[in-house]
């Protein structure tokens, strides 16, 4: 450890059996806080220390976020250098090629990996990186430079935007480091093949998260008419129709990610059975009520309706609002999933919410399956934020 490396103390109230037990976060308001602390600059590497100063472990500082410093290695004597970086990717990268048969899955889910704030997606020779803490951004070429390593990307791109980056002070400027990237990247996942907009699509351009989700609600639609609502790129309705279903209709805000669902039907060979209709959500399935449209599998996958707590009331509304109109678009018989990537409304609140609506309807169901994100997304255990998927399956009773 050097002994330039600089230390920051928890305050005498802190217990520090939570860190050293494994929770990776220590808030602002637990520091103890004078000049020297404050001074610290953002993606430092320093030395925790309980109120008695007894090391605790190596953690990594941004004095300008609520989260004053996150967990690195529970050694407090741990060098944290490029070694220790490709250590850690290895791990990571390791996992995953036990996992999948091809290159396309996220590769490092942040503090679920053990790298604060680090998200990685791949695809195919194409990494993309959202550094979102200041240590990420901090070392950021080594990350790129083993990350590509470790998979034999050619390409990485530093997806600079989200929420996330902009609580930790840091810009929002994206860039490619590498070969130039010509149009949306092919990504075959459940027998479909997606089209991943990786420099103008949202986050990193397609959500690997709901890979496993999708793979069983197709196993419901062979034979049925599906709807998708906030479709994205096609994620349920293009795996659906890859595995049966009779057709589908994609619903989306988004004319470039219906546009790119489209190219995924064609690619898929589905395209005679795929439909897309642009429009606000709520307005779309409203619409085809009344036009008394009735569908055999139908999913909802909204953006995050509660990103935060002061919106969880809020959000929890509008998963209700979502369940409401969806059920009486369900044939008898039919499936219902609901899905939230709301860290702040946990299963509980989320899965009140959408039966709440569904009997709002008028509709009665059985809960058949719950499910969350794919492995390629280890959920740290003392973390909630990073098991934020939710999808809650239900058949609609007669």
């Amino acid at each position: 450890m050097s002994p330039e490396r600089p230390i920051i103390r928890l305050k005498p109230k802190i217990d520090p059996r939570r860190i050293r037990r494994g929770f990776p976060w220590v808030y602002d308001n637990e520091i103890v806080s004078d000049r020297r602390t404050k001074a610290i600059e953002p993606g430092s590497v320093a030395t925790l220390e309980d109120h008695e100063r007894k090391p605790v472990a190596t953690v990594t500082v941004n004095p300008n976020s609520k989260i004053f410093a996150r967990v690195l290695d529970r050694d407090a004597t741990a060098v944290i250098d490029r070694e220790w970086i490709a250590e850690r990717v290895a791990r990571a990268a390791a996992l995953r090629q036990t996992l999948y048969d091809a290159p396309f899955y996220r590769l490092i889910h942040a503090e679920g990996d053990g790298f604060p704030g680090v998200i990685v997606d791949l695809f195919g020779t194409v990494a993309v990186i959202q550094p979102n803490s200041a240590w990420a951004e901090r070392n950021f070429a080594a990350l790129a430079d083993e990350v590509k390593r470790v998979t034999g990307a050619a390409t990485v791109v530093r997806n600079a935007s989200g929420r996330a980056r902009s609580l930790e002070g840091l810009d929002d400027i994206s860039d490619v480091h590498g070969p130039d990237i010509v149009g949306p990247i092919p990504v075959p996942m459940n027998a479909a093949t997606y089209f991943a907009d990786i420099l103008g699509g949202q986050k990193t351009g397609l959500f690997f998260d709901q890979r496993d989700n999708h793979a069983f609600v197709a196993r419901l639609s062979t034979n049925s008419d599906v709807l998708d609502v906030f479709s994205h790129v096609g994620g349920f309705a293009l795996a659906a129709l890859a595995n049966g279903a009779s057709s589908a209709l994609a619903v989306d805000g988004s004319e470039p990610a219906l546009a790119l669902a489209r190219q995924g039907a064609e690619a898929t060979g589905v395209a005679d059975r795929f439909e897309t209709r642009q429009g606000d959500a709520f307005d779309v399935m409203a619409a085809l009520a009344t036009e008394g449209r009735s569908f055999g599998t139908v999913i909802c996958d909204p953006p995050a309706f509660a990103p935060h707590k002061g919106a969880l009331d809020a959000g929890l509304r509008a998963y209700e609002k979502v369940a409401r109109l969806a059920a009486p678009l369900v044939a008898e018989g039919g499936t219902l999933t609901l899905c939230s990537c709301s860290h702040a409304a946990d299963l509980e609140k989320f899965r009140t919410a959408s039966i709440r609506g569904i009997g709002r309807a008028g509709r009665s169901c059985q809960i058949l399956r719950t499910g969350f994100a794919g492995p390629d997304h280890p959920q740290h255990p003392q973390l909630a934020e990073s098991g934020y998927l939710k999808a809650i399956t239900v058949r609609l009773l007669p």
